[in-house]
């Protein structure tokens, strides 16, 4: 017999199931990904390392073997960054290709993937939000609506007239236990209210530099209610030992 005969003379009916499209909504993001020329920002605006930081350059690119000196690229374009008031143009991205010897197409991805790198010009203080979970329990939502007002109601991912302040909206910045929290530069300022808030920020709109760390009074990360470990003095060396360790 064929196998054309084997078959049953009604093959049963297979049931389809429907598959349905649907996207969210985009959010802007405040990064930029996407290179286009600009008066400001275009490869023929030149960026030559200072005297001093192609020293440091030199010095970072000795920790690697010569044949991996590309992974020098991250620390290399923070240094650039630094050098540039703050962000990453297209010429220090280029010159960190040509100083490391590597395709410039290799720094532009990692210069758009990691959001340490900003892409745009900022002002001359960083604000970086917090609103990540530990952050958004303890109030991070008050904190940057307070930032953003006291700014003159500019948006996250936004830059104030007089170019003073920058301000984002960023995931963990590793300060949980003592949220909220916001970074200014390199500095951390936590256990906010929008109190303190404030008064950080008129700090450094007067030119003044607020003392970084909790604004609550506490000196690291301890409990609220005071030690409950360590709380009295540590023993010494061999005291719980037996004898013959001692």
């Amino acid at each position: 017999m064929s196998a054309i005969a084997r078959l049953p003379k009604t093959l049963p009916s297979r049931t389809y199931l429907s598959r349905t499209f649907s996207s969210s909504l985009p959010r802007k993001s405040d990064a930029l990904f996407v290179h286009r020329d600009t008066s400001y920002n275009n490869p023929k605006i030149p960026f030559e390392f200072s005297e001093e930081n192609l020293k440091r350059a030199t010095e970072i690119i000795s920790h690697y073997p010569p044949q991996y000196k590309k992974a020098a690229v991250i620390p290399l374009l923070d240094l650039g960054q630094r050098q540039n008031k703050g962000w990453t143009s297209i010429s220090v991205m280029n010159r960190v290709a040509k100083l490391l010897e590597m395709p410039p197409m290799r720094v532009y991805e990692v210069a758009t993937f990691y959001t340490m790198f900003n892409r745009e010009p900022i002002g001359e203080h960083f604000v970086q939000v917090c609103t990540t979970t530990p952050c958004m329990l303890r109030g991070s939502t008050d904190i940057l609506h307070t930032v953003c007002q006291h700014l003159g109601g500019i948006k996250p991912g936004e830059t104030t007239k007089d170019r003073k302040f920058t301000v984002v909206e960023v995931e963990c910045q590793g300060a949980c236990s003592n949220a909220p929290m916001i970074v200014v530069g390199d500095d951390f300022y936590e256990d906010l209210t929008r109190e303190t808030t404030a008064k950080i920020l008129d700090a450094f709109a007067k030119g003044e530099k607020p003392k970084p760390g909790p604004q609550s009074g506490r000196h690291t990360s301890e409990n609220s209610a005071g030690l409950t470990a360590l709380t009295s003095k540590p023993y010494g060396p061999g005291q719980f030992c037996s004898p013959e360790f001692q």
